[in-house]
């Protein structure tokens, strides 16, 4: 029988599972997607393989557990500058930033078009949507809150930290441009 690394079964099911998505995300931030094995991460995360497939069927139910969570976390992310803030630009640039630091590329595509994903994303609209309240009275929020998510998604493609500002910037101007323009 494994050691428990914790008091009480659920904890040590709690920690082996922050343990495997932690290693997971430390072997992707070094090898990307395609280098994550089941064996480094159960090196890393300290358990024997046989334990992490009672957890894990195969190596893209990690990546998208681990990037299930990082999505969640982003979320938090925007949630804590609105509350810190209060203001939408802030929000809209934290956005920008998280799209610029996490690219999308061809294997993590398949993680894009993942059902938590679609639910994040949907969240994130509605999220953005209560802030777009007062915005403009000629586009209900919901699209604003839309063309806002895609219109950011590019910082991922451009060059800078600069050139995430100047988007921004964009997005901020075509939010609050007059009607009929």
């Amino acid at each position: 029988m494994p050691k428990l690394w914790d008091d009480s079964i659920a904890t040590h099911r709690h920690a082996v599972r922050t343990a495997t998505l932690d290693a997971t995300a430390a072997l992707v931030a070094e090898r990307g997607l395609t280098g994550v094995t089941m064996s480094e991460v159960a090196k890393r995360a300290g358990v024997g393989r046989a334990t992490l497939y009672k957890y894990f069927p195969d190596v893209e139910s990690i990546l998208t557990a681990w990037h299930e969570r990082q999505v969640g976390d982003h979320l938090r992310h925007l949630t804590e500058i609105w509350t810190g803030t209060g203001r939408l630009e802030a929000v809209l640039e934290a956005y920008a930033f998280i799209c610029h630091e996490h690219p999308s590329s061809e294997p993590a595509a398949s993680l894009h078009r993942s059902e938590h994903v679609a639910r994040a994303q949907e969240h994130l609209v509605e999220f953005l949507a209560g802030l777009m309240i007062d915005v403009r009275d000629d586009v209900p929020p919901k699209e604003l809150a839309t063309y806002c998510v895609h219109a950011l998604g590019a910082a991922g493609a451009v060059p800078s930290k600069a050139a995430v500002r100047r988007l921004v910037a964009v997005v901020l101007t075509g939010l609050r441009g007059e009607a009929g323009r």
